[in-house]
């Protein structure tokens, strides 16, 4: 088991660095670029819960995406203590192009000619893996 870990740390790894040598995106960019666009636009806690990521490294992606015009981030008028990220056009692109790349062409190939169930099972154990794995 702890090899089968391993060997998909290493694997992860390898696509991080395809992906940011290709689209100029670290993974977890990618990761909070995606977070963005399904919430429409959020926080950075509400961004962070969505990511699986602690607020503080979430701001510094942000930082990161926002130099590189991939979200715009504004004060809110009533709260000036909360701040709304939104996805730009540029930030759409890049989530456009490099997504499909995530887990690769080999990944979308085998998960897509597995049946339904297999697919099913196989995110629910990748799912408790992620639970058991996780801090408390």
């Amino acid at each position: 088991m702890f090899s089968s870990l391993r060997r998909i740390g290493h694997a992860m790894e390898i696509q991080s660095r395809r992906i940011d040598r290709d689209f100029g995106l670290t993974l977890p960019q990618l990761f909070v670029l995606g977070c963005i666009r399904d919430l429409g636009e959020g926080t950075s806690r509400a961004i962070a819960a969505a990511a699986h990521l602690s607020p503080p490294t979430v701001v510094l992606i942000l930082d990161r995406l926002e130099a590189k015009g991939a979200i715009t981030r504004t004060r809110s008028l009533t709260d000036r203590r909360t701040v709304q990220s939104r996805l730009t056009v540029k930030g759409a692109e890049l989530l456009a192009d490099a997504g499909p790349e995530l887990l690769g062409a080999r990944f979308r190939q085998g998960f897509a000619a597995l049946s339904e169930a297999e697919r099913a099972g196989l995110a629910q154990v990748l799912d408790q893996i992620a639970t058991l794995m996780s801090e408390p």
